[in-house]
């Protein structure tokens, strides 16, 4: 079973903290938590992902992005990433990490799997398409956990 699910994006801003609320949500006897590959260390979430998030009634008040580390990916069961580059970023930071780390939208796309794009800095459409997408990439993995 996949006790600890670690949450990876680039700047730990925008998805990857709001796929962790949603898993927690979901999952809450599961240690689950988020980090970036080039984190805004420190930040809050970015204010349009937070608005979507509390609108849909998750906490992501206390979150503060943090830079990913090796041991962190070590001491992870599972490593959900956004992007083939991130989990190819994952294996260059801890090789013995590519054989569990997944495309968050793995069962996207009827299982064809699909990327989901960073929306940081970009127009409010492009916050509301990916917040969709990591709500439907969050709810097929739980069906599959």
């Amino acid at each position: 079973m996949f006790r600890r699910i670690l949450v990876v994006c680039v700047g730990n801003v925008c998805r990857s903290p709001v796929a962790e609320a949603r898993l927690r949500r979901a999952l809450p006897d599961r240690d689950i938590s988020s980090a970036g590959l080039g984190a805004l260390v420190d930040r809050g979430v970015e204010p349009t992902a937070r608005e979507f998030a509390e609108a849909d009634g998750l906490d992501v008040s206390e979150h503060q992005a943090r830079q990913l580390t090796p041991d962190m990916l070590q001491e992870a069961d599972l490593v959900l990433v956004m992007t083939e580059g991130q989990r190819r970023a994952v294996a260059e930071l801890a090789p013995a990490a590519l054989g569990k780390t997944m495309l968050l939208g793995r069962w996207l796309d009827d299982g064809q799997g699909r990327e989901i794009p960073d929306p940081y800095r970009k127009s409010r459409e492009a916050f509301v398409h990916v917040h969709h997408l990591l709500a439907e990439a969050t709810s097929s993995w739980v069906g599959k956990l």
